[in-house]
């Protein structure tokens, strides 16, 4: 076997050394490219759970209560009403001879509006007074009779008994005469009424007759002849929430406009309260008086009532979409401190249209605007981040109510 030189045999171990070095560090990159591959792996996984996991965790938008100054204004809708308004019905029954006044025309008071021809009225009068005549002769004949018998007695021609007998056969007469005679003063009151007048100076409203129809005695299962309204002075009824109820009191004043007068308005001053809650909407009703000398205000159009409330109640409002109505009523979704929904009953106030105003929420509560269907209380969600143009929007003052 040959030697090896000096020089191979000093060159190997080197090499070997090497090999083992480049070994060791590509082992080591390896470990690294592992460790550093399921590191990343780990961390994306954690990553797609935590997404998951606020994916699962419903995201909704809350609203703070918006409250409303105590002294604003509070505006109502009312309905004008005459001051006074009176259907004319018939008393007699006959036809209608004519009609000397049309919807539209001022009346004063006493004046005629018609006349009903009433023949059977008439023939009535006529056999009631024929009846008072007879009636009146046969008692001047029992009063002469009478006499003649009270001389008679006194000079015991006859009996006290056929005096007393004529003494009630005149007593009768004079009865009979004196029914008679009212029958007859009875009639004559019933013809005046074939003569229709005006109770008091109006307008006429209502004509619901015309020349030659029958007319039978009314009531208020039949329409009335005329109908008269003094519209001089107006009453205005609004229906206040109970909420506001205590703050309107006798005497106080309230702006009133009219759709059809745009840009004027009018004076109203409270006379009247029902001094009651109707069970069924809540409101008491209020009644109002204003002048209407002008006659600008038709009775029976709308109006729009403007009430200026003092030392009012502070309410608070919230949107309309936050209203949740269901089987357990009406009711709110609020978001507490650890981020779990909380459901409270309330009552609305008044509606304002977008705004609801509310009893039953605190001014720091988060309420859920558009609340998800099915939401409940202890639910867990987490809360929309607020953006700066919806944080300025927040922050404008409550408008006018």
């Amino acid at each position: 076997m040959p030697k090896l030189s000096e020089t191979q045999v000093s060159v190997k171990p080197e090499t070997q050394r090497q090999l083992r070095i480049g070994g060791i560090l590509f082992g080591a990159v390896a470990l690294a490219v592992i460790v550093l591959g399921l590191a990343s792996r780990a961390y994306s996984s954690k990553q797609l759970n935590q997404w998951t996991a606020e994916q699962a965790v419903t995201t909704v938008s809350v609203v703070s209560p918006a409250k409303h100054d105590a002294n604003r204004s509070l505006e109502l809708p009312g309905r004008f009403e005459a001051f006074s308004t009176a259907p004319i019905y018939a008393r007699v029954p006959g036809y209608l001879k004519n009609w000397a006044v049309d919807i539209g025309t001022q009346v004063k008071a006493g004046q005629l509006l018609g006349e009903i021809e009433t023949p059977d009225l008439d023939q009535q009068l006529l056999q009631a007074r024929a009846d008072m005549e007879s009636a009146r002769a046969n008692l001047m004949l029992a009063e002469s009779t009478f006499k003649r018998t009270q001389s008679l007695l006194d000079s015991k021609v006859i009996s006290r008994q056929e005096f007393e007998n004529r003494l009630s056969d005149f007593s009768a007469k004079q009865a009979q005469f004196q029914s008679a005679k009212a029958n007859v003063e009875r009639l004559q009151v019933n013809k005046g009424f074939a003569r229709i007048v005006a109770p008091f100076s109006g307008t006429v409203t209502a004509r619901t007759t015309d020349v030659g129809a029958l007319i039978n005695v009314g009531s208020s299962a039949s329409p009335a002849l005329f109908t008269i309204s003094d519209s001089s002075k107006l009453r205005l009824y609004v229906n206040v929430p109970q909420t506001y109820s205590s703050a309107i009191k006798m005497g106080d004043q309230a702006k009133i406009t009219v759709p059809e007068r745009q840009g004027k308005t009018y004076t109203a001053m409270v006379t009247a309260s029902s001094g009651a809650v109707d069970a069924g909407t809540s409101t008491t009703r209020i009644q109002l008086m204003l002048d209407n000398k002008a006659g600008e205000l038709l009775p029976g159009s709308y109006a729009r009532v403007d009430f200026s409330l003092q030392g009012a109640t502070e309410t608070l409002s919230i949107p309309a979409s936050a209203l949740i109505f269901n089987a357990a009523g009406l009711s709110v979704a609020t978001v507490g401190e650890d981020n779990k929904v909380a459901l409270k009953k309330i009552s609305i106030a008044r509606d304002l249209g977008k705004e609801i105003e509310i009893i039953g929420v605190d001014a720091q509560d988060k309420v859920i605007d558009n609340p998800p269907d099915g939401i409940s209380n202890d639910d867990k969600v987490q809360i929309k981040a607020v953006t700066t143009e919806q944080t300025k929007a927040a922050e404008k003052p409550a408008g006018k109510s």
